[in-house]
């Protein structure tokens, strides 16, 4: 009968001469040199994170308070981080998801920022933001999972302990500017001060002065002898 032999040490036998041709072909050098069809640059991406130092970075499950609904909703899994500003000094919370990268939470620490533990859950916890993750600004009432219960209370010690340095901070800016206008203040009524001392200088000296806007219109409005 023709045909190839149907003996299963045969056809391996003629697997094995193929697969051996083949990497014998991949193996010759013929000295081509392929040019690429596409010349591809590197291109920098830019996160937004650059001028900021990382105070806090942990693994979490993000949720977020639906109120029609009235139920939590998960925005993502992923880092969560705290962020402070090397210039402002102002300190925020961001959030990406794992895999996409996409922003779940991005707010500022206030000082009126407070989180609470979840009640039931000690790996939770819960806290009320003006959010800008959407791209605009929204209120927001979130709950964050973590790991473990140590991590989830290094996250509220931190944010607590950010929220009071701000408001500090407001405080020592309250009264920079209090003081600033106390100074102009004293300033003005010293140049008042020194004012008055020189007329009364002039007084003395018997020196004329010019006279007042209102020492004018005084003149101006004395009747004359022959009315």
């Amino acid at each position: 009968m023709g045909g190839g032999s149907t003996n299963p040490e045969d056809v391996e036998a003629r697997e094995h001469e193929d697969e051996g041709a083949n990497a014998g072909a991949e193996e010759e050098d013929t000295g081509a040199q392929v040019a690429p069809i596409v010349k591809l640059e590197e291109v920098a991406v830019s996160t937004g994170e650059e001028h900021e130092e990382v105070l806090l970075e942990l693994k979490a499950k993000l949720y977020r308070f639906d109120k029609d609904g009235n139920q939590w909703k998960e925005r993502g899994v992923g880092t969560v981080k705290l962020l402070k500003h090397t210039d402002t000094r102002k300190v925020r919370l961001i959030m990406r998801q794992a895999k996409t990268l996409k922003i779940c939470a991005n707010h500022l620490v206030l000082p009126s920022t407070s989180v609470q533990e979840h009640a039931g859950n000690d790996k939770s916890c819960v806290w009320h933001a003006t959010d800008f993750s959407d791209g605009e600004l929204k209120e927001e009432l979130f709950c964050i999972r973590f790991g473990s219960v140590e991590n989830c209370k290094k996250f509220m010690e931190m944010v607590e302990e950010i929220a009071e340095s701000q408001s500090k901070k407001g405080e020592e800016a309250t009264e920079e500017v209090t003081s600033a206008a106390e100074q102009l203040e004293s300033l003005s009524v010293g140049n008042k001060k020194e004012e008055a001392k020189d007329a009364e200088k002039s007084e003395e000296k018997g020196e004329k002065t010019e006279p007042t806007k209102l020492e004018t219109e005084k003149k101006e409005e004395k009747p004359t002898d022959g009315a």
